[in-house]
């Protein structure tokens, strides 16, 4: 009885978590704020004479042997609550229709309930031949989960590939957080050895420096996503959270540690200097298709964004897909400034590194 009791606790603190996991980021303002991206120190030389045509420009790209429409990734936001089919449901359906890739949120509560599996499957039935990610915590591997509940959320929405996203920051200042990482690497590498699809392994905010990426290569993943600062904070998410439930430690470790974590230009060239062949996702404050290609152009495969599909999706179908064709134009347009006619060109363009990210003309 007790372990049914415990079970139906479990999912309702996981449910109410997931419900505000998508209220607080579009209700209050917990976005970065001194922190940046550091993608403004990346300035692309204009081609005066690209010698392209807008029309011809080709965003198409292949990322862990697959073709994809744009490189372009609806990353990893939300299931495990009632709130979460909806937007599920059309992320899924714009991953369908633009040849995008999608993660799910973390399944945890996919597998404590079936209702709750309902809300990570419809991305699946909506985007029958898209690229999906399944996705869990670190911090569940370490705590025990094994590799039989890794293929049943696999299995869940039938995924093409298994993120795991480390956030031990997130787990630090969560009210209900489990800040134990011991053994996480090790955990990895017997999930990497025992299922068939990609592992691709993702921050949440705080970017991935050049030491983790040598480590995560050492045990076999196939990808990394830095989901570096300067966007959402994780942190300031989980403090407001915490003020809800009183916790003063918690409330003043969120506000301390708000803007933490590497920029998502400096994650990327760090981890692509550590790592000459490693496929990339560039992440972390990500806003518009000019972002994309500066993330392109430091050598990322991928690009994902959370928060700017989240708002769209939660407001209307329309809204979201009218998005997607904005941040497509911006890349394009892009592209037709610096005279790439694909993306490939992109990752032979010319740019100055500015600022923070020090000076110097990249030469193609």
């Amino acid at each position: 009885m007790s372990d049914t009791s415990d079970l139906a606790s479990d999912l309702k603190i996981i449910s109410q978590r997931k419900k505000e996991g998508i209220e607080i980021p579009l209700q209050r303002n917990v976005q970065a704020r001194s922190a940046s991206t550091y993608l403004e120190f990346v300035k692309f030389i204009h081609n005066a004479l690209p010698e392209i045509d807008y029309d011809e420009i080709s965003t198409s790209t292949t990322f862990l042997n697959t073709s994809f429409g744009a490189p372009v990734m609806i990353d990893s936001m939300t299931g495990g609550t009632n709130e979460a089919s909806k937007i599920n449901a059309r992320l899924g359906s714009l991953a369908e229709k633009y040849g995008f890739a999608m993660g799910v949120g973390s399944q945890r509560a996919g597998l404590l309930n079936a209702e709750m599996a309902d809300t990570y499957m419809v991305a699946r039935k909506n985007a029958p031949n898209a690229f999906l990610i399944a996705n869990i915590g670190g911090a569940q591997l370490a705590k025990g989960l094994g590799v039989e509940e890794i293929q049943k959320i696999i299995n869940m929405i039938r995924a093409n590939a298994l993120a795991i996203h480390l956030n031990p920051l997130q787990e630090l200042i969560q009210p209900e957080g489990e800040p134990r990482y011991k053994g996480v690497l090790e955990k990895i590498s017997d999930v990497v050895k025992a299922i068939s699809i990609p592992v691709v392994v993702k921050e949440v905010g705080s970017g991935i420096s050049s030491d983790v990426a040598s480590r995560l290569e050492n045990v076999g993943v196939s990808a990394i996503n830095v989901a570096g600062s300067g966007g959402t904070s994780w942190a300031a998410v989980e403090k407001m959270r915490a003020e809800s439930v009183r916790d003063n430690i918690k409330i003043h470790l969120g506000e301390l540690f708000w803007d933490w974590g590497i920029p998502t230009a400096v994650s990327i060239i760090e981890v692509r200097r550590a790592l000459k062949y490693m496929p990339i996702i560039a992440s972390g404050g990500l806003r518009n298709g000019l972002d994309f290609a500066k993330c392109l152009a430091l050598d990322a495969s991928m690009c994902a964004m959370a928060y700017p599909f989240l708002r769209c999706a939660a407001e209307s179908v329309e809204k979201l897909f009218e998005f997607a064709d904005t941040l497509l134009a911006e890349l394009r347009g892009t592209m037709f400034l610096i005279g790439a006619p694909n993306i490939q060109a992109i990752k032979s363009s010319k740019y100055i590194l500015t600022g923070a990210l020090a000076s110097g003309v990249k030469e193609g």
